[in-house]
């Protein structure tokens, strides 16, 4: 049984790791090549060295930070302790609502691989049924994780043998052109962001790892060096093979396969993609969930949402609200179209990340002051090169959710004030 709403440890280090994995191996790799590559055009590896550089500094801030505080909530815990009440909410705010609309995003990615004519339906069925499955425990999940992206890395890695192998290789496409811009590869640095941003994951699953001060910064390493290499290797894959026409491609991986003349291979890259995104959301629905539950613990969302099940050792409320929210998003967003806006709420959830760690003393564990400085640096000049309709749209969303923030406590002071009075 499950004493004073605690979640039990049961994570270890191959676990916490395949989390995180799961949650970045998603829709990114398979469908975010194509509109980075219309924003930054040659200067695509650039940006995605850019977004690498960011993920970086933001996971060894996060590591460092979830190693003193192993708590459900992630950067919104790091937030509150570190800068105060307002800001940890602000993180928390943003993490939600933008991993809401991606898993979303990562729903309709397996609608439109598997079932195209009927993508939204398949969307909200996942979606339904991988709650169902969070609902039943870490460990499941953590197992469910494991299968998946065990079977997305095989797909992965014979989509680029199958590339690099074809006639139409050109190693002159990875040069820079003309066409790239500072600001084309910023953008690009912000799209690319949004596959990179799974190792979160591992952070917000703190109540949930053994050993948390080890496991939880050696699992954000492995996860993340992992999917560096992974994304350096498919990108310059399909930039080699495809060459300009990648900008205008909606599913990459499979071009690479038709364009190397291996059709019979393409059910077997659709087959993928859609495990990679169901894997994704899966994790997600896990971080985002333990989110809700810190938040519903300090009452910033309904407190009736902070209760674990004494069988499954889950907080199942957190779990089936954000399925439903997540369901009904699935069954009418569009899926690029959230990709800007998820990747602008997420920044604003690793500046405050990495501004919580250049308040950690050496004895805390703090990491050398370039990473979290570049980090926070790097999160708000990307959020701010990102499409503007995602840039507005994330912005006000923030914006709606701090003055929530003013406004419960405002009312929380006045009730205070009047039970004091009578």
């Amino acid at each position: 049984m499950i004493k004073n709403g605690e979640l039990h440890r049961r994570l270890g280090v191959g676990d916490a790791v395949t989390v995180g994995l799961a949650a970045m191996i998603g829709a990114g790799v398979f469908a975010v090549f194509g509109p980075a590559a219309g924003a930054a055009g040659t200067g695509l590896p650039i940006a995605l060295a850019v977004a690498a550089l960011i993920a970086y500094c933001n996971a060894t801030s996060s590591a460092r930070l979830a190693a003193r505080y192993p708590d459900s909530g992630g950067t919104y815990v790091y937030g509150r302790e570190r800068l105060g009440p307002f800001w940890g909410y602000l993180a928390g705010w943003g993490f939600v609502v933008g991993k809401t609309a991606s898993c979303a995003a990562m729903a309709l990615t397996a609608g439109w691989y598997l079932w195209p004519e009927q993508a939204h339906l398949v969307a909200v069925a996942a979606v339904l049924l991988l709650t169902v499955i969070n609902c039943l425990g870490v460990q499941k999940a953590a197992w469910a994780s494991r299968l998946i992206v065990g079977a997305v890395l095989l797909v992965l890695a014979a989509v680029v043998i199958i590339g690099l192998t074809s006639p139409g290789v050109d190693p002159a496409r990875l040069g820079l052109g003309p066409d790239a811009s500072v600001w084309g590869v910023l953008q690009a640095a912000g799209l690319i962001f949004f596959a990179f941003a799974g190792y979160a994951r591992v952070a917000t699953l703190g109540e949930e790892v053994r050993q948390p001060e080890r496991t939880i910064p050696i699992a954000v390493g492995v996860a993340l060096g992992i999917v560096l290499i992974l994304y350096a290797v498919v990108g310059a894959t399909v930039i080699v093979v495809l060459g300009p026409d990648l900008a205008r491609s909606t599913v990459p991986l499979t071009d690479v396969v038709a364009r190397a003349g291996v059709p019979g291979f393409l059910p077997v890259v659709a087959a993928g993609a859609a495990l990679a995104a169901l894997g994704s959301l899966l994790a997600m629905i896990l971080g985002v969930s333990r989110t809700a539950l810190a938040m519903a613990r300090d009452r910033h969302l309904p407190p009736q949402l902070a209760v674990i099940h004494p069988r499954f050792a889950v907080p199942h409320r957190t779990i089936i609200v954000v399925g439903l929210v997540v369901a009904v998003l699935a069954g009418v967003a569009d899926l690029r179209s959230v990709i800007g806006f998820s990747s602008f709420a997420v920044l604003v959830y690793y500046a405050v990340a990495n501004a919580s760690a250049l308040t950690l003393s050496r004895a805390e564990g703090r990491p050398p002051r370039a990473v979290p400085i570049i980090g926070l640096i790097g999160c708000l000049v990307v959020a701010a090169a990102l499409p503007p309709a995602s840039a507005l749209t994330g912005a006000a969303v923030l914006l709606v959710g701090a003055i929530g923030y003013v406004l419960r406590n405002r009312w929380a002071k006045r009730h205070e004030d009047g039970k004091v009075d009578g």
